[in-house]
């Protein structure tokens, strides 16, 4: 099956660092600051969100890899975003590379791999 998503499709979402976003509310350590995995997450949600409405009804993308650099803390309050950008697709495999900044510049970057299922297909094999 072939999908027809645009190369170099982008997206850009943002979020406000609150006290559930941090590394002490998430377990990934001790400190107030904007999470590892929260990122992470908004990374992939941004991916997800961009070729959503390309993906036929019935089917999903799910994330099946991310290498990631956290490479500067957030503090809460702070407005970070992210923006992806699709690279190239492989049939049903998508690569993005991903990057999120707050409001003093770049705090990550890194490339994330989706995959399209037919979600029925997929929870049948819980």
């Amino acid at each position: 099956m072939t999908f027809d998503i645009p190369q170099g499709l982008e997206n850009r979402l943002e979020t406000m660092v609150d006290a559930a976003k941090t590394a002490e509310a998430v377990g990934s350590g001790l400190l107030p600051v904007f999470a590892t995995p929260s990122m992470i997450a908004l990374m992939e949600e941004t991916a997800h969100r961009s070729v959503a409405s390309y993906i036929p009804n019935g089917s999903t993308t799910v994330g099946i890899l991310i290498n990631i650099q956290h490479i500067k803390p957030t503090a809460l309050g702070k407005k970070v975003f992210c923006i992806s950008k699709l690279d190239k697709t492989d049939g049903r495999r998508l690569f993005f590379s991903v990057e999120a900044y707050d409001e003093d510049g770049k705090i990550g970057f890194g490339t994330h791999e989706r995959s399209i299922v037919d979600t029925e297909r997929f929870m049948a094999k819980l």
